[in-house]
């Protein structure tokens, strides 16, 4: 009989809805382009069905839990994703089979699935996308519980030890994987975050907010207690009340667990008059603001979480030819190299003196953001990740057979 090719996919996440995670949905279609078979399996959204196929794709969905913002909050929602998880992985298992789980994590406790799965002789691709332990020790600011870390290390050990490949993001990842995960350098493939240039385009500005100020600061992102907007809040305060510079509007993109304790800091601040928190957007709203934006900006602080993180918001600005302020970590260097500024020591009022620099050197602004836009151009669009991602789908594989083939079972 005829029977799969072994090119069936069976992608598992967590921590958004798909297709709103531009990294899985960018991996999910080139795989679906390379002949491969893709069903996702997350936590479904407001606007979205419980199983309906996206370019390609076929979704498979449960109801979301509530955001977790506490140990028990997280164990609620990372165990009862795991059951619904699990629970949709037989039923897409019975309807379409699969051949490959590849989990993108956090969490980690796909592995348990994976385990499951790999007595029936699938293979198993860990996509690492955050340091789980180091992210715990960012997320509570007495760093949490050393028990609670342990068991992420482990955890995160146990997931790269039963995948059969490991995706990482960027060096830094892959040096934990074989350093802390014990994984050969042969069995890892860097898959880097890259903005998809066919989806992110510079557009007219937007005339009602390019009236509100001078210059238009520009962010995007999650809002996580990780993610620093409070640190960006309070550098904003120092450029009002303490440089005096009130020429500036602060557009801040985006939701996160974080979004309303940020609004109460910024009245709490003093900045109502010069920030607006916009919520979740369209594509065509963000293109048009990032578009009108002067400078972007990047908060997330110095920790070995973060120092260790490819941020994509980082290329996003690139991709508009932003010039951007953001606090000195390792991977923001890489990335950016000289199309930012880079402010040591997490401090808020240098942040503020760098945001002035650029606010007064327009010719410098337009030469960082050039430099950043040809970067992304020649290196670090999604485009030049792909070849990656698909020759470690390729190792997997039977020497013989490529995607999209079948071979006949006698």
């Amino acid at each position: 009989m005829t029977v799969s090719a072994g090119n069936r996919v069976l992608m598992l996440l967590e921590n958004n809805p798909y297709p709103s995670d531009s990294r899985v949905r960018q991996e999910a279609k080139a795989l679906v382009e390379a002949g491969f078979e893709v069903t996702v399996v997350s936590p479904k959204g407001r606007r979205e069905g419980y199983h309906e196929v996206v370019d390609g794709v076929h979704v498979y969905r449960y109801p979301a839990p509530a955001e977790g913002n506490s140990f028990l909050g997280y164990l609620w929602e990372y165990g009862y994703s795991l059951l619904a998880a699990f629970g949709l992985s037989l039923v897409v298992f019975a309807r379409r089979g699969f051949d490959i789980i590849h989990a993108h994590n956090p969490p980690d406790l796909f592995v348990f699935i994976a385990i499951f799965y790999k007595l029936f002789g699938t293979r198993f691709v860990f996509d690492h996308h955050d340091l789980a332990p180091e992210n715990y020790h960012a997320r509570f600011r007495e760093g949490g519980s050393q028990l609670v870390y342990n068991i992420l290390v482990w955890l995160e050990q146990l997931s790269c030890q039963v995948a059969d490949h490991v995706i990482a993001t960027n060096e830094s990842y892959k040096t934990i994987e074989m350093e802390r995960g014990r994984v050969p350098e042969d069995q890892i493939t860097i898959v880097r975050n890259g903005p998809d240039l066919d989806r992110l385009q510079l557009t007219d500005p937007d005339p009602e907010l390019r009236r509100k100020a001078g210059t238009i600061i520009g962010f995007v992102g999650e809002m996580g207690p990780q993610d620093g907007l409070d640190y960006l809040l309070r550098a904003l305060r120092h450029l009002v009340y303490d440089l005096k510079r009130t020429d500036f509007y602060c557009v801040i993109i985006g939701t996160g667990s974080e979004l309303a304790n940020l609004k109460k800091l910024g009245t709490q601040l003093g900045l109502d008059d010069y920030v607006w928190f916009t919520g979740r957007i369209s594509d065509e709203a963000l293109c048009q603001y990032l578009s009108t934006a002067d400078i972007c900006v990047s908060a997330d602080p110095y920790n070995p979480f973060n120092d260790r993180c490819t941020m994509i918001k980082m290329m996003e600005y690139m991709t508009f030819g932003k010039p951007i302020v953001a606090f000195d970590l390792t991977e923001h260097r890489f990335t950016a190299q000289s199309a930012a500024l880079y402010v040591p020591d997490n401090n808020e009022l240098n942040y503020a003196q760098s945001l002035v620099q650029l606010m007064d050197d327009p010719q410098r602004r337009k030469m960082m953001g050039s430099f950043g836009r040809q970067r992304i151009e020649t290196e670090l669009a999604w485009q030049y990740s792909v070849s990656n991602l698909l020759k470690a789908y390729h190792s997997l594989l039977p020497k013989t057979v490529q995607p999209g083939q079948e071979f006949v079972h006698p």
